[in-house]
């Protein structure tokens, strides 16, 4: 049976790579972890030490000694929240666009604080 992945055209994810977050549901409930990449196309994240798999390898020249090895695996955007880097607290995120010399940029703040997120 194959698997098939449902790509959302265009996506636009309110997380970016490096981003706080915190984690809503699942056996991870209530940690929080920093975005190690983002699929778009796809809605999921990885978030950093969240939602591990295993996964056995043969020995190859990566990996000489094989075995089972745990990483990351990718978890629904929808299952975390945006860390507000003033407060600590979860939040969720508005886009406004400033003049920033001479032209309009877009930029991502928080709504319970009002501060600008970088990226």
């Amino acid at each position: 049976m194959i698997k098939r992945i449902k790509k959302i055209k265009g996506n636009r994810l309110f997380v970016r790579k490096d981003d706080m977050v915190l984690i809503l549901s699942g056996n991870d409930k209530g940690k929080r972890g920093k975005v190690l990449k983002v699929y778009p196309e796809r809605n999921r994240i990885v978030v950093e030490g969240i939602a591990f798999m295993k996964r056995h390898s043969k020995p190859s020249v990566k990996v000489p000694q094989g075995g089972i090895i745990e990483r990351e695996r990718a978890i629904n955007a929808s299952n975390v929240m945006v860390i507000d880097p003033k407060t600590g607290e979860p939040t969720r995120i508005g886009h406004k666009i400033l003049n920033v010399e001479g032209r309009k940029q877009r930029v991502r703040y928080s709504k319970k604080s009002g501060e600008t997120l970088s990226g």
